[in-house]
């Protein structure tokens, strides 16, 4: 599902270039590329047992900020009409017209151009395979028109993530980051399911699918934890399959606290603290998770 842009409606008028591009980066919520990052940052040093080169480390983090902003310009420019009639949505800029499609559309070349260069500058396997997570991103807005499933597409892409950090450092994709995306899966779909929730009479009312619709709000918030529950143990099984230390291991039981505290944030009578439970608690457990695993490289690794 989206993220939330809360730009109000206005005309275009006098806008000039700088200011263009500062609407669309809060359009795609640029700053929220910190629930993607971490895993990124995790894996770079995962690869490295320590210190990565720091040549490789920066082209990883302009090709995840940039595939990132490519998946959410994507998702703006195919879900506009859907904006436009949800009453949540329809102040965002694509949806009234402060910015147009010919320029979201430009945004998205230059994002994937540069990814594409970001994965040329790391291992020749990376960019042999860069077009998979552009196709990825840019079909999984489509999904919620078709299967409640469509919690998994975003999923998807976040699964790529760690395999392809190792891919591109190394052109190899040992166990432990396949693990590390499939956690990243299952831990961004459980979170974009309580998001979804925000949206329920409305998806059922123009016939969207999301978990929410499908099954109601008490059984999602379950599925929402089972979900979790789920990443938590891949989070394990990747840790200990890379022989992760101590601050690894202490890293998964703060998550586990922090998903359990983010769950009682959110109950079927009382949706007030969705946002936080949304935008703060993964911001916070996605970092959380990174900084436990960097210090596990650095000090034990």
């Amino acid at each position: 599902m989206s993220i939330d842009a809360n730009r109000g409606g206005g005309s275009d008028a006098g806008l000039n270039p700088l200011r263009r591009l500062q609407i669309f980066l809060d359009t795609i919520k640029f700053e929220h590329s910190i629930f993607a990052l971490p895993f990124a940052v995790a894996a770079a040093f995962m690869v490295a047992d320590g210190w990565p080169n720091w040549v490789q480390f920066g082209w990883v983090i302009v090709a995840m900020v940039t595939l990132r902003t490519f998946a959410m310009a994507a998702n703006r420019l195919v879900d506009a009409e859907i904006d436009r009639r949800n009453p949540r949505t329809a102040d965002r800029a694509l949806a009234t017209g402060i910015i147009g499609k010919p320029e979201v559309i430009g945004y998205m070349a230059v994002s994937a151009i540069v990814f594409v260069v970001a994965a040329w500058q790391l291992d020749p396997l990376a960019l042999v395979l860069s077009p998979i997570p552009i196709i990825v991103a840019f079909t999984y807005p489509y999904l919620k028109r078709f299967t409640w499933l469509a919690h998994f597409g975003i999923g998807a892409v976040y699964v790529i993530v760690p395999p392809a950090v190792a891919i591109a450092m190394t052109g190899t994709m040992p166990a432990e980051f396949v693990l590390l995306g499939i956690a990243a899966l299952f831990w961004v779909s459980g979170f974009d399911v309580l998001y979804a929730i925000a949206d329920i009479d409305f998806d059922r009312a123009n016939r969207l699918h999301s978990i929410p619709a499908r099954f109601g709000i008490k059984r999602s918030l379950l599925i929402a934890k089972s979900l979790h529950l789920v990443a938590l143990i891949f989070l394990v099984l990747s840790v200990l399959t890379g022989d992760g230390g101590f601050w690894a291991a202490l890293g998964i039981v703060v998550v586990g606290a922090l998903y359990a505290y983010e769950h009682s944030l959110v109950k079927e009578s009382d949706l007030s603290k969705l946002n936080m439970a949304f935008f703060t608690m993964n911001g916070i457990i996605a970092v959380v998770f990174a900084v436990f695993i960097v210090l596990d490289e650095l000090l034990i690794g």
